[in-house]
């Protein structure tokens, strides 16, 4: 039998990430290294060491940057507490946080000044969860998936409304909420899914492509929330097996052995010639028919932080 490669279409980079790799390197242009990023601008290694190449220094707090130099936000947001914190050691800061989950944060701010209780279906630890939570830390309960919902205590159950990370898995997530709705039957929704548009497109590709899928691999980095989520959809929509590499050298022989076809994706922080060394791997093995899906056209691209815009304008206006 051919062997076969399901490409899964979208994949890779979201609009989102895009806007953050693209924002430190657009800083180290304009100023010259060292810039800071406080925590990794985006969950994928490859992107961290190619810009820590460039001249990108990783710190975990911006108490680590030096007085007044340059520190650039991460994709996954930041607390009040992290930009005050900031502003007390006068760095000079550009916010490369994903427009997504910023949206997030404004809802967090605006149904905490309402009075409501506030349930985040997140996970705990990560940095975007740690950002929102800082918003309203009063209003904010986190629930850690569907296991958490009997522990949830709020104040009034007629002034409950969830929001979630971006990264999620829509089921995982759905599931939780309709947990939340049996013991809050009140329990609102926000005003627009949280769940970010390049997650669903992914999560519902592998879908698609699962079933047919002897084993599916997920170019992405462990600590990558929405590659790992990618990982779990494939086995619940059917895959033979599901793996997660950073690179085609991790694939293990033995996974593809017996299989006759191979589902490919992508985290939405991986560039696309991670996925062309899979392919080149997978085709030394035999796997030369490759079939795209055609799933939904991703058009979307964010705007350059404008703190960064307004420095490259300058910079343009007084070279010209």
């Amino acid at each position: 039998m051919d062997k076969r490669v399901l490409l899964a279409s979208p994949r890779g980079y979201c609009a989102g990430v895009d806007r953050a790799v693209e924002t430190v390197r657009k800083a180290l242009d304009l100023y010259g290294p060292p810039i800071y990023v406080r925590k990794e601008i985006v969950h994928n290694k490859h992107v961290v060491e190619r810009l820590r190449g460039m001249g990108a220094i990783f710190v975990e707090e911006a108490d680590e940057v030096p007085h007044g130099a340059t520190v650039v936000f991460s994709a996954h947001g930041i607390s009040p507490e992290v930009r005050r914190s900031a502003a007390e050691r006068s760095l000079k800061t550009i916010d490369a946080t994903c427009p997504l989950v910023t949206k997030v944060h404004n809802e967090a701010r605006r149904f905490a000044s309402e009075g409501y209780d506030i349930l985040f279906i997140g996970h705990e630890g990560h940095e975007e969860v740690e950002g929102t939570i800082g918003e309203a830390p009063e209003s904010i309960t986190l629930v850690d998936g569907a296991d958490g919902v009997a522990n949830v205590e709020v104040k009034d159950p007629s002034r409950v409304i969830w929001l979630s990370q971006t990264t999620l898995s829509v089921d995982e997530t759905m599931t939780t909420v309709s947990r939340l709705k049996e013991r809050f039957p009140l329990l609102e929704a926000p005003p627009s899914d949280d769940i970010c548009y390049a997650t669903q497109n992914r999560q519902m590709e592998v879908k698609a492509i699962a079933p047919e899928s002897d084993v599916l691999i997920v170019v992405g980095s462990k600590n990558s929330s929405n590659s790992v989520r990618l990982c779990e959809v494939a086995l619940e929509a059917g895959a033979g097996a599901s793996y997660l590499v950073d690179y085609a050298h991790e694939i293990d022989e033995a996974w593809v052995r017996d299989a006759t076809t191979i589902g490919l994706t992508a985290g939405a922080s991986v560039p696309d010639e991670l996925v062309q060394d899979v392919l080149a791997w997978l085709a030394e093995r035999g796997f030369n028919d490759v079939q795209e899906t055609s799933g939904p056209r991703e058009g979307t691209v964010f705007a350059l932080p404008p703190e960064l815009r307004a420095d490259l304008r300058a910079a343009q206006e007084g070279a010209s």
